[in-house]
């Protein structure tokens, strides 16, 4: 397999089976960028997204037929959506991946002329992902940079 290019990928809608997989992905990727910010808590790293999961705005990445990763899209309280909880494997990243998921996501955005907002903590490479596919920081604090994009026609 080249390791240089995206598997071949698919979106299927999450169940509560999901969680505990997404739990522990969700802490591995995250836990680099929270212990640099002196944030990481092991615990509350996979609570707040068993407290925040809805499979119904869930959806699960896999590649070349396995789990890969997960991504969510809710509505957000004033409209529009609200990205969040992508993660991806790590072994996956670097790959085009989370750029294919992303443009076929904002391909459905902007088709509904939808605006979408998303977090990313200080620091994090992933802000360069959200930049190139048109993220704009719409505000920051000293541990989440706030971004958004408006629909493109």
């Amino acid at each position: 397999m080249d390791t240089n290019t995206a598997p071949a990928w698919t979106l299927r809608l999450a169940d509560l089976r999901d969680l505990e997989t997404i739990v522990e992905l969700r802490a591995a990727v995250m836990r680099p960028d929270l212990e640099r910010l002196g944030r990481y808590d092991e615990h509350r790293v996979r609570q707040r997204l068993r407290d925040a999961y809805v499979p119904a705005y869930t959806s699960v990445v896999e590649a070349d037929g396995v789990f890969a990763g997960c991504v969510a899209l809710r509505p957000r309280e004033g409209g529009g959506l609200w990205l969040e909880h992508f993660y991806l494997s790590p072994a996956l990243q670097g790959r085009g991946l989370g750029s294919a998921v992303l443009r076929a996501l904002l391909a459905r955005t902007d088709a509904e002329g939808t605006t979408v907002r998303l977090n990313v903590l200080q620091g994090s490479a992933a802000r360069r992902l959200y930049e190139r596919h048109g993220f704009v920081l719409e505000d920051e604090d000293p541990v989440d940079v706030f971004m958004v994009r408006a629909p493109r026609t």
